[in-house]
């Protein structure tokens, strides 16, 4: 029998003595993200947008590698850059803060460019 395709995840997170950090516990790993200055906040940690952008990119890290192996493809290496802005003067909705623009940019190595397009293309379906 297959794996199960139910993922289930569980994050806590927890204000601070610090006003605007929070610690954050996913198992036995613990980090602190900072909301950004522009909000009051200490802004030296990794903040909360950083630190969804870092999910989307080390997802397609991931992602990439494993469906290269499912696919039989000498992928060697993976980096993706991430960029995103929200820019709260257009918002893209007036009852949440989302990302008016998100890019993603893949370096494979190890693989030629129709390897690679194959790649990208079946991450983009997933």
């Amino acid at each position: 029998m297959g794996q199960s395709q139910i993922r289930e995840y569980t994050v806590q997170a927890r204000s601070t003595d610090t006003f605007g950090r929070v610690l954050c516990s996913c198992r036995q790993h613990h980090f602190i993200v900072d909301g950004p200055i522009q909000n009051g906040c200490p802004g030296e940690a990794i903040t909360p947008a950083e630190l969804f952008l870092s999910g989307v990119a080390s997802c397609g890290v991931e992602l990439l590698q494993v469906v290269a192996k499912e696919q039989n493809v000498p992928l060697e290496g993976v980096k993706v850059n991430i960029w995103g802005i929200i820019d709260r003067d257009h918002p893209v909705r007036s009852d949440v803060t989302l990302f008016n623009k998100v890019r993603l940019s893949f370096q494979l190595k190890g693989v030629n460019e129709g390897e690679g397009v194959k790649l990208i293309e079946t991450f983009k379906g997933r």
